[in-house]
């Protein structure tokens, strides 16, 4: 019982609005026909209701139904709903007259300026309520919320716009002005709301309108824009917000309407890639993958971007029991329609890949489990060897002996020229996949990218941790610098390199220009609302093992050229021995089990013949530990 009275309830209102419409048909047409022969008296004059009057109004109404007109709500009335009224009243005249020439072959009684005149009246009778009723909603909620937050809006764009309709929605914020660069802005209004001055006059009109809060509403502006926007910020002294992208919203990081900080990667200093969505789900769509080191950084992500895109299965493998629950239960609270099959397991024990296989039948698999910290790896050789290059030895030998379309190898920049144990293990893996690569089987893609913003163990939750405990933020080196990318685009990269198609292919990222980590630390510092050397100290602390100053992305002797994808390169693999390759990974799979770690260091240098350790390299300098000052100069401790 109480469910049907809650299902009367909530009809009541479309029933008004249902009403409503059609009283405003009754009432234009008896008003356009008296206004007619009020100048011109009728032979007969016209009914307070006919048939034909009833014709009228069930033509008119049916076209309201079909064009939708009930389905929004008069207190968000705004445009796209005017264009359905004018929509459905000039359909609603089509319909009138089809049916009056059937009723009665439109009889001379009824005048052809009624017709004429009546879609342009009854849009007007339809859509001043409308919004009439949304302004006088917003004004109650305005005065019912006297303690605004005063804000000043920088970019005065279609994203500000939409921004000052949404905080008036509201009600809890009151906008007191735009700041933007354009000059044919100046002095204009947007809304209602007053264009002040340009963005670097930031400081000085906060002061003059008592703003208490700065939101950024440039979501299309690149890095560069944007670091100066922040700039200008900082030096206000206001907290401050921005509207998250339009990628950022399509693809669940961020919520329509909500206000987020602006985070680091905001400010990379380049523009994320766009993937060829097309492509990518024309190759994943309907298609059961495999992903191990499902509960990682990159794995859990790779799992979310197939099931975004048109998996129909996902096996999960992975040795950590709570990221594999925490995984498969954030997969099917947002994709409950597709299948899941976890494996909690080690990927290098071949009973365990035997078995996932077996049971999810991939059509691909992306093996991103691997061990991948610099400076333990290099303490840790025998592990690094045994997860990076044996069990991705057994996984990829697992899916040709099955059949499996595609495997795709997670690696790693750090396998360009490597100088430390992570590069070497991971360049020993590419050369296993190549020296499995058959034209007539599986397929062997390798993707390679640099360092991803926040995944587990990077230098991004690092600094965080750090600034939120006041630091110091610990850098190695004033001049280090790496390439980054986030952990979406690097997922993104993975599926488009897997979908465009070659065998035994290398693939890589154009991914600009390399970052100082000097100064992503002094960026974080500020985004936190502190200032670098003053507020939070940073303290250079000298090369890690296995560190170097700069990462390569592109080796000599891999010619490199462009795919249908305009920011990712293929590389010409270089030529490897198979019966050599399978000889190494005998020899240290016995090396391995005995534990022995002089065996696998001679072992890998062998096997990796451009293996040069960091102290070898050029790129190699010994190291001080040094403290960041306000001046910006450093001293020796």
């Amino acid at each position: 019982m109480s469910s049907w009275r809650d299902r009367l309830k909530g009809a009541l209102p479309r029933m008004a609005v249902v009403a409503h419409d059609l009283a405003m048909v009754w009432l234009v047409w008896q008003a356009l026909y008296r206004l007619r022969f009020g100048i011109i008296p009728a032979a007969v004059p016209l009914p307070l209701w006919s048939t034909e009057i009833a014709l009228v109004m069930i033509a008119q109404g049916l076209v309201f139904w079909q064009v939708g007109l009930y389905r929004g709500l008069w207190r968000f009335a705004g445009v796209p709903d005017l264009w359905n009224i004018f929509k459905a009243c000039m359909l609603g005249l089509f319909a009138i007259v089809l049916v009056l020439f059937l009723y009665n072959r439109l009889d001379t009684t009824m005048p052809r300026t009624v017709l004429v005149l009546y879609p342009v009246v009854l849009v007007g009778m339809l859509g001043a309520p409308r919004l009439l009723y949304r302004a006088w909603k917003d004004s109650r909620v305005e005065r019912a919320n006297t303690a605004t937050v005063r804000i000043l809006i920088l970019g005065a764009g279609r994203a500000g716009e939409a921004l000052v309709r949404d905080l008036r929605r509201f009600g809890t914020y009151e906008p007191v002005g735009f700041l933007d660069d354009a000059a044919r802005l100046r002095g204009s209004k947007v809304q209602g709301v007053p264009v002040l001055g340009r963005v670097p006059e930031v400081a000085e009109i906060a002061r003059e309108t008592a703003a208490k809060l700065l939101v950024i509403a440039m979501p299309s502006a690149d890095a560069n824009a944007l670091q100066r926007v922040v700039i200008a910020c900082e030096r206000t002294g206001l907290p401050f917000r921005m509207v998250p992208r339009l990628q950022d919203v399509l693809e669940g990081r961020s919520l329509p309407g909500e206000l987020k900080e602006v985070a680091i990667e905001d400010l990379l200093g380049r523009k994320p890639v766009l993937p060829d969505w097309k492509a990518i789900r024309s190759w994943l769509g309907a298609r059961s993958v495999l992903v191990t080191g499902a509960g990682g950084s990159i794995g859990s992500e790779l799992c979310r971007q197939c099931a975004r895109h048109g998996a129909r299965r996902i096996a999960l493998i992975e040795i950590d029991e709570l990221a594999l629950t925490q995984t498969e239960a954030a997969l099917r609270r947002d994709f409950p329609d597709l299948e899941y099959i976890p494996i909690l397991g080690d990927c290098g024990d071949p009973a365990v890949i035997a078995f996932a296989l077996d049971q999810s039948e991939p059509d691909a698999v992306f093996h991103a489990a691997a061990y991948k910290q610099v400076p333990l790896l290099e303490a840790q050789l025998r592990e690094a060897v045994r997860n990076n290059v044996l069990s991705t030895a057994t996984v990829a030998k697992a899916c040709r002996e099955s059949g499996v379309g595609t495997f795709v190898l997670i690696s790693t920049d750090k396998a360009v020229d490597p100088v430390n144990v992570l590069g070497a293990t991971k360049r020993l893996a590419e050369m296993t996949c190549q020296s499995l690569a058959d034209q007539r089987s599986t397929r062997f893609v390798t993707v390679r990218f640099g360092n991803v913003l926040d995944s587990a163990g990077s230098v991004v939750p690092l600094f965080r941790e750090q600034i939120r405990g006041g630091g110091p933020v610990t850098v190695t080196d004033p001049e280090v610098t790496r390439f980054f990318m986030t952990i979406p685009e690097a997922c993104q990269l993975i599926l488009q390199a897997s979908a465009i198609g070659s065998h035994e292919a290398i693939y890589t990222l154009d991914m600009g220009e390399p970052v100082p980590i000097r100064l992503l630390a002094e960026q974080m510092i500020r985004l936190a609302g502190k200032q670098p050397g003053r507020d939070i100290a940073i303290i250079y602390t000298g090369l890690r093992p296995g560190e170097k100053l700069h990462e390569t992305l592109f080796h000599a002797d891999e010619r490199y050229r462009p795919t249908q994808h305009p920011k990712i390169l293929q590389a010409e693999p270089r030529g490897v021995s198979a019966s050599a390759i399978e000889s190494a990974i005998a020899q240290l799979r016995e090396a391995s089990a005995r534990y022995d770690r002089e065996a696998l260091n001679q072992l890998l240098r062998m096997a990796v013949p451009e293996f040069a350790p960091v102290g070898e390299h050029p790129d190699y300098v010994e190291s001080t530990t040094v403290v960041a000052f306000p001046t910006r100069n450093a001293r020796k401790v």
